[in-house]
């Protein structure tokens, strides 16, 4: 039997990437076989992605996504508090950030805790999970200690008792050279910052 080729993810959060939409009008981005949104990106901008590299495009939403509807999302999936697969992977999706003002999209940790104990049973059922896409980081994971941008303790305990493949993330802004510079090893599992945009291969 041959061996799984990898899969490669376009993960994008939280800024509309022109180096990006130029690689994909130019025809020059090396295709994605799925596209994972990590949140606060405009509803057209995961449109223009979806139909012009037609793959799918799961996402979660962000503290900033408030315009985001069926109609004006059509085609790509909103997967928080849900298990999906895409072929071998399951992809477990948790929106938005740590309560700060009372917006939409935000969370206590006590709140994102109820969710994932939520999905405990689904997680049984398929024996565990390989990926996990949130907005917020974990926390003293990427995390910055302002109450909007601290990281949730849940996705630490999610982490260390699961162990997914990855978690990749949103919501910090940072520049980065190349894909180890967003990467940290927790365990077995890789937790990446999808700022801007980047490849990933699982």
């Amino acid at each position: 039997m041959a061996p799984h080729r990898p899969i490669k993810i376009l993960a994008v959060s939280d800024f509309v990437d022109s180096t990006l939409k130029d690689k994909i009008t130019d025809k020059t981005l090396e295709p994605p076989d799925l596209i994972i949104s990590c949140g606060d990106l405009p509803p057209e901008y995961l449109s223009f992605l979806r139909d012009r590299l037609d793959r799918p495009l799961f996402y979660v939403k962000g503290n900033h996504d408030i315009r985001y509807t069926e109609k004006n999302l059509m085609g790509c999936r909103n997967i928080h508090a849900r298990i999906v697969k895409y072929n071998c992977l399951k992809i477990l999706g948790l929106e938005g950030s740590m309560w700060y003002n009372g917006g939409q999209n935000q969370y206590t940790d006590k709140q994102i805790g109820r969710i994932i104990m939520g999905t405990w049973f689904p997680m049984l059922i398929n024996k565990g999970i390989d990926i996990v896409v949130t907005h917020a980081p974990p926390r003293h994971i990427h995390d910055a200690q302002d109450r909007c941008h601290m990281g949730f303790d849940s996705f630490v305990k999610l982490i260390k008792k699961r162990n997914p493949g990855c978690l990749i993330h949103g919501h910090i802004h940072k520049l980065f050279e190349n894909n180890d510079d967003r990467t940290t090893i927790v365990g077995r599992t890789r937790v990446i910052n999808a700022c801007g945009h980047t490849m990933i291969e699982v």
